[in-house]
């Protein structure tokens, strides 16, 4: 009688074992649903006190058309997973405002010390990068600006990804951008663009905004 009750002990255990898993998948699986459709603040309810502005509801950058600068077609989910910083320009154009957006996030990303390798920064436009015209004459650096915005990246923005948006899709991926011109965005490691900043923001709270995530995050 001992050996039959432990042997269904055994199995009891084992059970809960396997089940832990799965568990865990639901949970999260059910959590995320109710992020997405903007029913659960889920920065907010972890305590933190966010400087970027929550998207309610998150925006999935898969659900929009975007190509490489060869044309060919772009998955985020196709990236190994991390979180990246999202520079968005519309038109054919660089202009000031998108040079310190991408010379801002430049600098926090290498702020962000050991924690480099787990972001990544993007830039999407309507436009590929040998099509953009530089619309300032000098950096934020105060440096002369380079002959193109071809070169401007590969001196300045090295490892910046940059992406081609099909027309019509920035002003429902971008939104933000209607009513400042300085808007950039956070995108989570499973393609969700979940918040944005502008240039009213320190970099020193991004930067806290970003270490928070990061420490919360397994990717």
């Amino acid at each position: 009688m001992e050996d039959i009750d432990q042997v269904r002990k055994n199995r009891m255990v084992l059970l809960l074992i396997a089940g832990i898993p799965l568990t865990m998948i639901l949970a999260a699986t059910w959590l995320w649903y109710f992020v997405v459709r903007g029913d659960l603040d889920l920065v907010a309810t972890l305590g933190t006190a966010n400087r970027g502005t929550l998207l309610q509801p998150p925006r999935q950058l898969d659900d929009y058309t975007l190509f490489d600068q060869s044309g060919v077609a772009f998955k985020y989910a196709d990236l190994d997973p991390r979180w990246s910083l999202l520079i968005a320009a519309p038109g054919a154009s660089c202009n000031a405002a998108c040079e310190r957006t991408l010379y801002v996030t430049r600098q926090i990303h290498v702020a962000m010390g050991k924690e480099f390798n787990r972001i990544r920064r993007l830039y999407v436009s309507e436009a590929k990068v040998a099509d953009t015209v530089l619309d300032f004459a000098a950096l934020s650096d105060q440096r002369p600006a380079p002959a193109d915005f071809t070169q401007l990246l590969q001196s300045e923005h090295r490892g910046l990804k940059a992406l081609v948006l099909q027309p019509g899709g920035y002003g429902s991926a971008f939104a933000e951008q209607q009513d400042t011109a300085d808007t950039w965005y956070l995108v989570d490691p499973a393609g969700w663009i979940m918040m944005s900043y502008n240039g009213e923001v320190p970099y020193k709270d991004v930067i806290s905004d970003l270490k928070f995530l990061l420490k919360n995050s397994s990717e």
